[in-house]
């Protein structure tokens, strides 16, 4: 008999065999705006093992907007977007603080989280229950990246280079709010956490290693353990080249990242993270999705012949976005499938 999708997932993540690789399919809405039959096709021809909860969180009346269309949109911490591209997320132009004295003023928006927390736990336990799929994300912590969003890119990096007390205070501030959160998600029936950061440029860290696990590993750390603490799963995502971390990744509990693995050079990723770490895809979308379907093909390759582990260790993911071809993104789940079907990876 199959296995369920989140039995799967569980088996995938533990290194304990699981009878096909799992699917993930990110889908931005650029995607549908713009090849809504072909992302009908892929979703009905490769249904994704993994699900979303349902959204249980309180009106925010500093949100306005709509981070995917044209215009301008405020989130709920009252940070500013602008967004210039319908169907991707814009960008934040005007920091919301521009003097990092006044760091008190940031208010974290506690009011959005669940007022009821007890029902908004019997909603969310009600669809775990009801699914038979990996359950997943709920919430996403990303303390540099909102902070990036609160300051601008370009004070952020001034001020993770001095480290005065008011960036300490600030950075804290917006961790403490995203403990909060997480532990709210802790009580539920969810099978995994989420956070992310982008740390890599195209070729190395936005910052030194040194700096990194001084200031955000301990940090991490904190989401790590108390996922574990009630038995969940850990995921993180981290665009480009984020190789000097891996091993920090796994030390503090990683169970699953999604990373630009073709940013980096993946004979070493492979030496010093496979067996040790879920590989949560990801397809390369600056130079494969925008392709040729065979070049799918090639990358699919390519991750199997470098990180394929028959226990386990690898999640046949992609993000399909602005360039991406359609063709190329079901050639890349199919190549999957055919090499189950091969037998050159196990069958479901």
């Amino acid at each position: 008999m199959a296995s369920t999708s989140r039995e799967l997932v569980h088996r995938c993540l533990k290194f304990e065999s699981p009878k096909r690789i799992p699917r993930d399919f990110w889908l931005l809405p650029w995607a549908t705006n713009h090849y809504p039959r072909q992302v009908e096709m892929i979703k009905q021809r490769f249904p994704s093992d993994f699900v979303q909860p349902p959204d249980v969180y309180r009106h925010s009346t500093v949100r306005q907007g709509d981070p995917y269309v044209l215009g301008t949109y405020f989130d709920e911490w009252g940070c500013e977007f602008t967004n210039v591209q319908a169907g991707v997320h814009g960008e934040v132009l005007q920091p919301l603080l521009t003097d990092l004295a006044e760091w008190q003023k940031v208010q974290p928006p506690y009011e959005t989280l669940p007022d009821n927390q007890q029902a908004a736990c019997d909603r969310i336990n009600q669809f775990c229950a009801s699914t038979d799929k990996f359950v997943y994300w709920g919430a996403c912590p990303r303390p540099w990246e909102r902070y990036q969003f609160i300051r601008g890119s370009m004070n952020s990096y001034r001020d993770i280079a001095r480290q005065n007390e008011n960036f300490k205070s600030l950075l804290r501030r917006i961790h403490e709010f995203y403990l909060k959160e997480l532990e709210f998600w802790c009580m539920t029936d969810v099978d995994a956490l989420n956070f992310m950061d982008d740390w890599g440029s195209q070729n190395r860290l936005l910052i030194s290693p040194r700096m990194w696990r001084e200031i955000f590993k301990p940090l991490y750390r904190e989401y790590c353990d108390l996922a574990h603490t009630y038995g969940k799963f850990i995921f993180m995502h981290s665009d480009g080249h984020i190789l000097d971390i891996y091993p920090d990744l796994i030390e503090i509990g990683v169970d699953a990242i999604n990373s630009q693995l073709f940013c980096m050079d993946m004979n070493q990723v492979a030496e010093c993270a496979k067996g040790k770490i879920t590989f949560w895809g990801e397809i390369d979308r600056q130079h494969v999705l925008p392709a040729s379907p065979e070049k799918g093909r090639e990358a699919v390759h390519k991750v199997a012949q470098y990180l394929y582990d028959p226990r386990g260790g690898i999640i046949a993911q992609l993000e399909f976005g602005p360039s991406g071809n359609p063709d190329t993104v079901m050639a890349v789940y199919d190549e999957w499938e055919n090499m189950t079907e091969r037998q050159i990876i196990p069958k479901g």
